[in-house]
């Protein structure tokens, strides 16, 4: 029996989070190297790519992992058409670009510790909303501690 592949789009603070952690054996940083080794498909949107190289700078991110990053997305990642951006969470816009490119991508989850999704709930449009921890667990094949 063949499984769905999962499609899944970053938010910002999971990049953010990878690029900035001091512990090499940081979950965010696990995801972006099991996104690298084939494990799920990553998807951007041009206007997700912006977003993403301007909060690793403004963040202050490191330099060396943002620009691997960014170099790894342009070369393995889903490049996806999103031709609108409509209005969805108003406290802030900038996840309306995120969610804009889940939908676009028909992505199977939108993985984010950012709680202006929480009014969501754990799904929007067949997208499952998840946390980069429980993400990684899904991917690992693990079940998370109780």
């Amino acid at each position: 029996m063949a499984t769905e592949r999962w499609r899944a789009v970053l938010d910002t603070n999971v990049i953010i989070a990878a690029c900035r952690s001091r512990n090499p054996q940081s979950p965010t940083i696990e995801l972006l190297k099991l996104w690298t080794d084939g494990a799920f498909d990553l998807l951007y949107s041009v206007a997700l790519k912006d977003e993403y190289k301007e909060k690793l700078a403004e963040r202050h991110a490191d330099p060396v992992r943002a620009q691997h990053f960014l170099v790894q997305l342009l070369q393995q990642g889903v490049l996806v058409n999103v031709s609108s951006i409509p209005r969805v969470i108003a406290a802030d816009p900038d996840d309306d670009v995120i969610l804009a490119c889940a939908v676009a991508g028909q992505a199977t989850h939108l993985v984010t510790y950012d709680l202006h999704f929480a009014l969501l709930g754990d799904s929007y449009r067949g997208i499952r909303l998840i946390d980069g921890l429980h993400f990684l667990y899904l991917v690992r094949g693990d079940k998370p501690p109780v």
